[in-house]
């Protein structure tokens, strides 16, 4: 007799513990993101139209960037709810800290994606300069009068739906359906690379990703994933609204050339560190960390 395991799928990372995409779903979900985009440009027509190109662009954002996200998670969704009854699925969010505990992993996830930033940032000066137009768009959502739209977009917002989509799906299904860890990772970091749509964003989102994915690999913790893109993405926050770095195009220029090389260098060995660290946690399944979730109805 089928036996009902609860109604487990109320929380929101519970919703979509079922559906776990293997590679060719990657690009349905790519599919429903443009859907999304192109749902959220039609949305802020109507602010253009009222306030005009420049002063709507900040409102603008604030309702087409989550929009993006809304036919994936929908979709998502829908497929884990009819997988639900029936298939095994894995948790979106686990909590594999041991032996290094919960707040020593917060802690280190946080140094090590500054460090990380740090150490790879001469890579930066290797690519040519940028587009007028993505400058200007970029230091748009950095800096500028409209600070606290700013937090909410890009530290707030983007760590959260592109966690989800980065690591909680694409990742986790890659993971589940059996593709090497090492593969995962680098695929999942570069469909995060491609996301940007910029070689500027995306060489170090590419960076970050394979950290956040090693990170989400060992301990299956989407929310530390989401903190570690908050880091990095309220840092530059951070450094974009000091007066410093507003014009500079790379830390050598503000802290000189020997001090930035000695960091470099420093920020190289203490992310090396920290990825030995976690390695000290062990994996419960070859596949990484998440915890597996059972049909809600089992004979």
């Amino acid at each position: 007799m089928a036996k009902r395991q609860g109604p487990r799928n109320y929380g929101f990372y519970e919703k979509f513990s079922w559906y776990v995409p293997g590679v060719a779903d990657m690009f349905i979900l790519l599919a429903w993101l443009l859907v999304g985009t192109l749902l959220g440009s039609l949305l802020t027509l109507p602010f253009v139209a009222l306030l005009g190109q420049e002063a709507a662009s900040q409102y603008a954002m604030l309702i087409s960037y989550p929009l993006m996200f809304i036919p994936p998670m929908i979709y998502a969704s829908v497929k884990s709810r009819n997988n639900s009854m029936t298939c095994r699925g894995l948790k979106l969010d686990s909590s594999h800290f041991s032996p290094l505990g919960g707040a020593l992993c917060v802690l280190l996830v946080m140094v090590g994606t500054l460090a990380l930033g740090m150490a790879t940032d001469p890579l930066a000066n290797l690519l040519p300069d940028m587009p007028k137009w993505l400058e200007d768009t970029l230091k748009g959502l950095t800096s500028g009068d409209n600070l606290f739209m700013n937090f909410i977009l890009v530290s707030m917002f983007a760590p959260f739906f592109e966690e989800w989509l980065c690591r909680g799906m694409v990742l986790r299904g890659l993971l589940g359906n059996k593709v090497k860890p090492v593969w995962a990772i680098l695929i999942s970091a570069a469909f995060f690379a491609f996301i940007h749509l910029n070689p500027w964003q995306a060489l170090p989102a590419f960076l970050l990703g394979c950290l956040f994915g090693y990170v989400y690999y060992k301990t299956g913790s989407l929310q530390l994933t989401m903190l570690m893109h908050f880091t990095n993405n309220t840092f530059a926050l951070v450094l974009a609204n000091l007066d410093a770095f507003k014009d500079a195009d790379s830390f050598s220029e503000v802290i000189g050339a020997q001090p930035y090389w000695i960091i470099v260098a420093a920020s190289a060995l203490l992310l090396v560190l920290i990825v030995r660290a976690f390695r000290r946690i062990p994996m419960e399944q070859p596949e990484g960390n998440m915890d597996p979730v059972k049909p809600l109805f089992e004979e």
